[in-house]
């Protein structure tokens, strides 16, 4: 069944809207409710191949805009999209079933990411290196060419934007393959671009079969540049495709983000803080605190006061105001649920609340504690990415420690203590790229976001951000 509110979708190369002429088709679905609300026509090869032919010729052009004028540009972009936040909103809430107040906040937050980044791509600085001799020697940052970007469902304005913005920012142009359940979020972002006065070739969004899309374009000696956030198994791939072209590679790949709770903490405001970030997305975030290593003294206090807030949450349909956490994405999410869940049970953890799904039309998940889960369980060695606590107690600092760090990714942790020493020691001694202590504030643009093992490598956001999209040439002049 159509929906009129959602705008059919389509590619965009060379500042065109390409339909479904000629093309193969796949359905966009409404997780809130499961139909079909659109038609997503798919890319062919002749769709690729021009795409990185314009990205090739809008690369000698876009890298000789001056930094401060192209930072001119993406601060538009952003002004533009918070002009256009409501209905860029409504269009994520009917693709990726998130509640529209969330939608807003993300326009918002992606706002200000493109804003950082068009400061940023002015302060792209070399240095001058005294010689021994006549003549100087000088370091200079420069574009590294076309860059092609691959990005998820989960956050589908603000991770697109920022490997847009990163990659514009710094003198690249961009091909970016947003996902194919979410499209007309990242094509209204990438328009505003494009409405902002970045050249129609250097920015083209496809979709369409992700292997084919992905091969193609990593395989383009046009490409310089790989950007992949999504799960570690794509990105291994994708990887894999990259090393073949000696290509540079940002890679932000899963989590299962250890969260460590002493027992000299207020418990209320742990819990008050731990449920918007937990159900945050219907926990669909990959930052998103998932083992919660409570200290045995309050795991059970702070299982019966989270398994209460939980129960407290207003499920239901994205637009509807009164809703604080909307359906999973897709029924992929809903039979992972089913199974670490039921996995978990068997293996001895105790179901406190929620564990089922909701109805059957939609994909809705109830909010669920699931307390003393063994580590043997599945759902404590793969991330849930789902509305699902995981609580398992703890005696000393030595343990939860080893704990946290047994897992190959390491992408967040969170620490909750009173002691600013142990803080301190349990952070350096965390095996992730982000940290929060007392707080799950790990994402903003200023700071550079990303992970160690294989939660990937490389950084987005920050200062760090940008040197991923750069070369460095030294140049010696007499």
């Amino acid at each position: 069944m159509s929906d009129l509110r959602y705008e059919t979708p389509y590619l965009l190369v060379n500042g065109a809207r390409l339909g479904p002429s000629g093309r193969k088709t796949r359905d966009v679905r409404n997780p809130a409710t499961g139909e079909v609300i659109a038609g997503l026509p798919c890319a062919n090869a002749a769709d690729i191949d021009a795409a990185l032919e314009l990205a090739a010729g809008a690369f000698l052009e876009w890298k000789a805009i001056a930094s401060l004028e192209r930072g001119r540009i993406l601060r538009k972009a952003a002004s533009l999209l918070r002009e256009r936040s409501d209905s860029i909103a409504r269009s994520m809430t009917l693709e990726q079933g998130k509640p529209l107040q969330e939608a807003q906040w993300e326009i918002a937050w992606t706002a200000d990411v493109i804003d950082w980044q068009a400061e940023e791509g002015r302060r792209t600085y070399g240095r001058v290196i005294p010689t021994a001799g006549a003549g100087r020697g000088v370091v200079v940052k420069e574009p590294v060419g076309p860059v092609a970007a691959f990005a998820p469902w989960n956050l589908p304005a603000f991770i697109p934007a920022r490997k847009m913005a990163t990659a514009l920012a710094a003198g690249c142009p961009c091909i970016i393959k947003p996902d194919e359940e979410v499209p007309l979020t990242a094509l209204k972002v990438a328009t505003a671009f494009l409405d902002a006065g970045v050249p129609p070739g250097a920015l083209s969004v496809l979709f369409g079969d992700p292997p084919e899309i992905s091969t193609r374009l990593i395989a383009s000696s046009v490409i310089r540049k790989v950007s992949f956030t999504g799960s570690t198994r794509v990105g291994k791939q994708l990887a894999g495709l990259a090393a073949m072209g000696v290509k540079k590679l940002s890679m932000e790949l899963g989590g299962h983000a250890p969260t460590i709770i002493f027992d000299d903490v207020d418990l209320d405001s742990v819990v008050a803080q731990s449920v918007p970030y937990k159900f945050l997305n219907a926990g669909q975030i990959c930052s998103a605190p998932t083992r919660f290593y409570i200290h045995a003294d309050v795991h059970d206090s702070f299982v019966e006061k989270i398994s209460s807030a939980a129960r407290k949450l207003k499920v239901g349909d994205g637009l509807d105001p009164a809703t604080q956490m909307g359906p999973m994405a897709n029924p992929r999410r809903i039979e992972a649920m089913e199974r670490l869940c039921a996995n978990a049970i068997s293996a001895g953890a105790r179901l406190t609340t929620g564990g089922s799904r909701i109805g059957n039309r939609g994909h809705y998940w109830q909010p669920t504690v699931l307390a003393n889960v063994p580590e043997t369980a599945t759902i404590m060695n793969e991330e849930p990415f789902g509305p699902v606590v995981v609580t398992s107690a703890f005696e000393d600092e030595a343990e939860v420690v080893a704990r946290s760090n047994r897992l190959p990714v390491g992408l967040a942790g969170y620490i909750f203590t009173g002691s600013a020493a142990r803080a301190t020691r349990i952070a350096h001694a965390l095996e992730v790229g982000l940290v929060g202590i007392n707080n799950f504030g790990v994402f903003m643009p200023e700071a550079p976001f990303g992970g160690i093992k294989e939660s990937g490598y490389g950084s987005e956001g920050g200062t760090e951000g940008i040197e991923a999209y750069l070369t460095t040439k030294f140049i010696h002049q007499t």
